[in-house]
């Protein structure tokens, strides 16, 4: 049996009183990709942003219930939430770069929380910067500002910085979404590569590539207004599913209009 790493038991989310998600339950195991599907509105991104406590940001956003990982609950109060993102990392629809140097936008949180000494941050920058398959690309001027480079560079600069911070789960919302088809692939060839040594959590309108990339998804429609787990498993077994009309609503009327930007 996989080994579960992050278990979310009864999870819901409200704002201002108005509830988002019904409560989901759901095990992610350990290593290979785990996409999150379903129609814009429905609360993947907000799910999403649970398991690293990253909702906490957001005023007035409540939330319910308990995630667990690697079997500890991350919503005790003795849990540091700067320390779970170093473990749970999070990569965005548009990159987040900082008005600074390629190597101190890796470095950024290694500093900030000063998790290495000083004499290891070259080798780290280094060692985030080739994981990210980027080091070829910026060795030569590592000092030169984030800002020079294409969105499909700086989205894996971020994973870089991700990644130099040691994360071992890497939460994905649609990584991929505002890159062009070989930036797409770029990215795409790296979750293949890290799904080996990391778990990723994947959220992705883009059926194909949930095709190509996931091992299992969960599927989150609108039921009444409010985000709700309907189905869960491999996705050929959800594409078969005809008892769940959001579903076949959405892989027969959303699909065909959504572009797949990956052109392999």
């Amino acid at each position: 049996m996989d080994k579960i790493i992050l278990k979310i038991q009864e999870l819901s989310v409200s704002a201002k009183q108005k509830l988002l998600l019904n409560p989901i339950s759901l095990d992610i195991p350990q290593g290979g990709v785990f996409g999150i599907i379903g129609p814009s509105g429905a609360g993947k991104s907000t799910f999403l942003k649970c398991m690293n406590r990253l909702t906490e940001t957001v005023p007035q956003m409540k939330v319910s219930g308990q995630i667990w990982y690697e079997g500890k609950e991350i919503y005790k109060s003795s849990v540091n939430p700067d320390d779970l993102r170093t473990k749970i990392g999070m990569l965005f629809q548009q990159p987040v770069i900082f008005p600074t140097s390629i190597v101190n936008n890796v470095l950024f949180g290694v500093k900030h929380l000063r998790l290495f000494p000083k004499s290891e941050w070259a080798s780290i920058a280094e060692n985030a910067l080739r994981q990210s398959a980027l080091w070829d690309e910026v060795k030569d001027r590592l000092r030169k500002p984030a800002q020079q480079l294409s969105v499909g560079q700086q989205q894996r600069l971020c994973l870089a910085r991700t990644l130099a911070m040691g994360s071992q789960v890497l939460l994905m919302d649609e990584p991929t979404s505002a890159l062009d088809p070989k930036s797409t692939e770029a990215i795409e060839v790296l979750i293949d590569r890290l799904r080996e040594s990391h778990t990723i959590v994947l959220v992705t309108h883009n059926m194909r590539q949930t095709e190509r990339v996931c091992d299992n998804i969960a599927f989150i429609g609108l039921r009444e207004g409010v985000g709700t787990m309907l189905a869960k498993g491999p996705l050929n077994e959800l594409k078969n599913n005809s008892d769940i009309p959001e579903i076949e609503d959405y892989l027969c009327c959303e699909t065909p209009g959504i572009v797949d930007t990956y052109a392999g």
